[in-house]
């Protein structure tokens, strides 16, 4: 993360908290005329269109204010939307009881993709159950995971 998304970052969840939410990530990409100042926050019971608003209004007012964001940009600020990547352990365990994908750096267990239900999460590993002919039970170090998101269910 660079200085400025460093920045962005504290002003931005300087402004969340008190709303109670969390700040997930932020991120600058693109250049010119195209950049996108990007803001994703979160909350247990999930993030409405009026809490992006607020933040955005908010945070908008403060960097106009700042000005260390040089040029011009556009600033979004979203919800990790329902299939929400996980990208740490913390992510894990708010989300015990979800189905997950996971897939990892090299095969692991034979396998470098897995879909299962988040049934543990510590902080050096998750545990996953995997439904299907033959339940079973996968415990996956982080440091073996490429990337995880959540699947998304419907009922």
């Amino acid at each position: 993360m660079g200085r400025i998304e460093e920045k962005v970052r504290f002003l931005a969840e300087n402004i969340a908290a008190p709303l109670g939410l969390a700040v997930e990530s932020v991120e600058l990409k693109g250049s010119g005329r195209r950049r996108v100042l990007r803001v994703i926050i979160d909350k247990e019971t999930g993030v409405g269109l009026a809490d992006c608003e607020t933040v955005s209004k908010e945070l908008s007012a403060v960097l106009d204010v700042e000005d260390f964001v040089p040029g011009p940009y556009s600033l979004e600020v979203s919800s990790p939307g329902m299939d929400r990547p996980l990208t740490n352990p913390a992510d894990f365990k708010r989300q015990i009881g979800k189905l997950v994908r996971a897939v990892t750096k090299a095969p692991f267990a034979g396998q470098t993709f897995v879909i299962g239900r988040l049934i543990e999460a510590g902080d050096t590993e998750f545990t996953l159950r995997i439904e299907g002919k033959k339940e079973q039970i996968l415990r996956i170090p982080y440091e073996v995971l490429d990337r995880a998101r959540l699947e998304v269910e419907f009922k």
